[in-house]
């Protein structure tokens, strides 16, 4: 496929254009400021301007959508609400236009209500059901993508995969789990989630499969949380007015991935226990249990 990568310097994008060119995709990457150790096809584009989507996106089969200024408190609520609205409208517009078959495009898990406060989600593991709380300009754009591909699907043959992406950690980033461990109340702000960027790139090939049409919204984390205890216990501890829905083993996700297996396919592959080790003491634990 030919595949324009918005985004395509940035903490995902570098992975996601390296998977794609692997894969045997002809992908340009697209930002606005080129990723020094690429050395694939680039362009520098402003995504602001609905011409410049246009230049891009003519002639290709398919768009990954990631740009944007990637979380709140970058630059002033106004500016960050602006950029990541307009170039998402501008991109969708423009990939309808061109009659592209499909855009995959990074929504948030911030759409869920992250950061949660004191009392926590309604329910847990938290998943596509639960009614979108943004917090922040931010996440507000990012549930107005959503709508927008919704719209834009419904009134044309383009299909539209939106990933509610979690917190994205590279293999270096795991170095700094082990801070988290001894109190639970640090990393509870998303439900103790993450994602790692591999999975990201894998979460994405699986969009552009053709398993789904029109327009779809996905949860996309790791398997496990960040932390050594079980989810139940950091759930009785700092949530305890949460409800939890169904059964949750051991250190599985709070945020559900339920809906990415069934319909994309997704299954992550990676998780941070590959990379750090646990307390030794978790690890007597797991050994006895295991004898």
């Amino acid at each position: 496929m030919r595949i324009v990568v918005t985004g395509g310097s940035g903490k995902a994008g570098r992975w996601v254009v390296r998977d794609l060119r692997e894969l045997g995709h002809d992908v340009l990457s697209v930002d606005l400021l080129r990723d020094s150790d690429d050395s694939g096809p680039s362009l520098i584009a402003d995504l602001t301007d609905l011409g410049q989507c246009h230049d891009l996106i003519g002639g290709v089969d398919a768009v990954v959508h990631l740009a944007a200024i990637p979380a709140w408190g970058i630059r002033p609520e106004g500016e960050t609400f602006r950029i990541n609205t307009l170039s998402t409208f501008n991109v969708f517009s423009a990939s309808v236009a061109h009659r592209l078959d499909r855009v995959v495009y990074a929504s948030s898990e911030t759409v869920l209500g992250v950061p949660f406060g004191p009392s926590g989600p309604a329910f847990a593991p938290v998943d596509e059901t639960s009614t979108p709380s943004p917090e922040s300009s931010y996440a507000l754009a990012k549930l107005l993508g959503e709508e927008m591909a919704r719209q834009f699907a419904r009134r044309s043959a383009t299909t539209f995969v939106g990933l509610r992406i979690s917190n994205i950690m590279e293999p270096a980033d795991y170095e700094a789990f082990p801070g988290y461990w001894a109190d639970a109340h640090l990393r509870a702000w998303n439900m103790w989630s993450y994602i790692d960027v591999r999975d990201v790139a894998g979460a994405v090939r699986c969009s552009l499969s053709d398993r789904v049409t029109g327009s779809e919204v996905c949860i996309i984390a790791a398997a496990d949380t960040v932390m050594t205890r079980p989810s139940m216990e950091l759930l009785a501890e700092v949530y305890p007015e949460t409800t939890v829905r169904g059964d949750i083993a051991g250190c599985e996700t709070l945020l559900s991935i339920d809906r990415a297996r069934r319909v994309l396919g997704f299954e992550p592959k990676h998780r941070w226990r590959d990379h750090v080790e646990s307390p030794p003491e978790r690890q007597t634990v797991e050994r006895l249990d295991g004898d």
